[in-house]
């Protein structure tokens, strides 16, 4: 190789290395300072409340309690019959009414 093209190659490594520059890996020249006003005591108490009323429990994962009816399945069935045979309610594959 020659001297220019050595010359040249250094030249662009000198050029490249200059544009990069090491920073800080947490990036706090961004984060706002902050004053809190609660104490250190009073965010551990609302903490150790809230850890002692956290269910396990996923939301809606709960079953129902069935509903209580006064109504006979017998007179429920009666009735559900003499609608479908009067045409009020539609049964099996016919659509609706």
């Amino acid at each position: 190789m020659n001297t220019k093209a050595l010359f040249a190659i250094a030249a662009l490594a000198a050029a490249a290395s200059t544009g990069v520059r090491a920073d800080e890996a947490d990036a706090s020249q961004y984060v706002i300072s902050f004053e809190g006003s609660r104490t250190r005591a009073e965010v551990q108490a609302e903490a150790a409340q809230v850890a002692r009323n956290r269910s396990i429990e996923p939301a809606g994962s709960r079953v129902a309690d069935p509903i209580r009816s006064t109504v006979d399945a017998q007179v429920l069935r009666a009735q559900a019959a003499e609608a479908v045979r009067l045409g009020r309610i539609s049964h099996g594959e016919t659509g609706g009414v």
